[in-house]
């Protein structure tokens, strides 16, 4: 793929923006009076080369980067069918997995995470370090064989159910220094020792949450991703697209309430003229349009820094996005549901699910008081608190 420009959508992107919105409306009006099977429609995008457009095209991907990857998402989000498993699988693990991973590794992982036949799930969460990754006790020990055992805990680690691997993030002591550094280890889900259980949420969605456990997990030498010195340069190659596709979540999400709640007020009438025009009802449609906007804005200024190779800049400009599309993304849902008042709250329009689900994106996978933290230590020099 050519490189467009950073902010607006150049041919190819608009292409392919439009071909994926024609499928998830397609595809949601298919399963419209029927729960929708997010493993058939992860299905149908992978055979359409969807899932795997930001991965090398050696490997079986597009050839493109987040920024094509962030599209898919918005696009599938905005016709009501997001697929969470699109910031865990490609974005996450397969840009680490194609950025360090060796031959082998991209070779066994790549092409089937690229057409949906292989799904990863990730892990870094801990019941004890929340978003204090350096809290971090999964610990991985060389074995006696030339391995390594891997002892800990996750939570709330989306999909591991029908994931066939689980990219875990460990420490490992730095024999230099005796101090622990962040390693990455893909733990295949029959591993001995590997057990997973569901944590039941509140939140509608289709992919499930577990806790995922660790007991002296033996992995072979090549389970270990990329270098042992790399750390923080590896987790951060994750987590940067983590934050860019969670905006991309959140603005899809944001844009199908808004055009329900639009189309509402277009044709609903209870006094002379559709609710839609008066100004009570039209002005808070157009501000949260307009947010939204501008959060798309900032996600694609992080993609392409994040896709150019510039690291520090796009980890700046991902916490940004992420916080100004849940920002937005709550805004409209909101606003969706008051627009349609009772009827925005049944199963009809399907509104009332996201007002927890929008919330979402407000926690997960960082919270807005560590993205506020992190702007104003890094971007404004402000002391820290802690």
């Amino acid at each position: 793929m050519k490189p467009n420009s950073p902010l607006i959508d150049g041919p190819e992107r608009t292409a392919l923006r439009s071909a994926v919105a024609d499928f998830a409306k397609r595809y949601a009006t298919r399963h419209s009076s029927e729960k929708t099977d997010p493993d058939a429609l992860w299905a149908e995008a992978g055979k359409l080369g969807y899932l795997g457009v930001n991965l090398p095209e050696e490997y079986g991907g597009g050839g493109g980067g987040i920024a094509e990857l962030s599209i898919v998402l918005e696009e599938l989000g905005a016709a009501g069918c997001p697929l969470l498993m699109l910031v865990v699988s490609p974005a996450i693990c397969g840009t680490v997995i194609a950025r360090f991973g060796t031959e082998e590794q991209k070779r066994a992982w790549l092409p089937g995470i690229a057409d949906g036949s292989k799904r990863m799930a990730f892990g870094i969460t801990e019941p004890d370090a929340g978003s204090n990754s350096h809290r971090i006790t999964t610990t991985a020990r060389r074995a006696p064989g030339g391995g390594w055992l891997l002892t800990g805990r996750k939570v709330f680690i989306s999909g591991v159910d029908i994931s066939d691997a689980t990219l875990i993030v460990g420490r490992t002591e730095d024999a230099r220094t005796g101090r622990l550094k962040p390693c990455l280890f893909i733990v295949e889900r029959g591993a001995p020792g590997f057990s997973y259980h569901h944590i039941p949420m509140e939140v509608a969605a289709a992919e499930k949450q577990f806790e995922v456990v660790l007991d002296e997990v033996e992995l072979p030498a090549e389970a270990l991703v990329g270098d042992e010195d790399a750390g923080l340069l590896q987790l951060f190659a994750g987590l940067n697209p983590e934050r860019i596709m969670t905006a991309a979540f959140a603005l899809g999400m944001g844009r199908h309430a808004l055009a329900k709640a639009v189309e509402y007020a277009r044709v609903r009438q209870v006094w002379k003229e559709p609710i839609g025009a008066h100004q009570a009802v039209a002005h808070p449609l157009a501000q949260a349009h307009i947010e939204l906007e501008l959060a798309r804005l900032m996600m694609a200024k992080a993609a392409h820094l994040y896709d150019a190779g510039d690291d520090a800049r796009a980890g700046e400009a991902a916490n940004m996005a992420k916080y100004a599309a849940a920002e937005a993304a709550v805004k409209a849902v909101d606003q969706a549901v008051h627009t349609l008042g009772g009827n925005g709250l049944t199963t009809e329009y399907g509104l009332a699910k996201l007002i927890t689900a929008a919330r979402v994106a407000r926690i997960a996978p960082v919270s807005r008081e560590m993205i506020l933290n992190f702007v104003s230590h890094q971007t404004l020099g402000l002391p820290k608190s802690y």
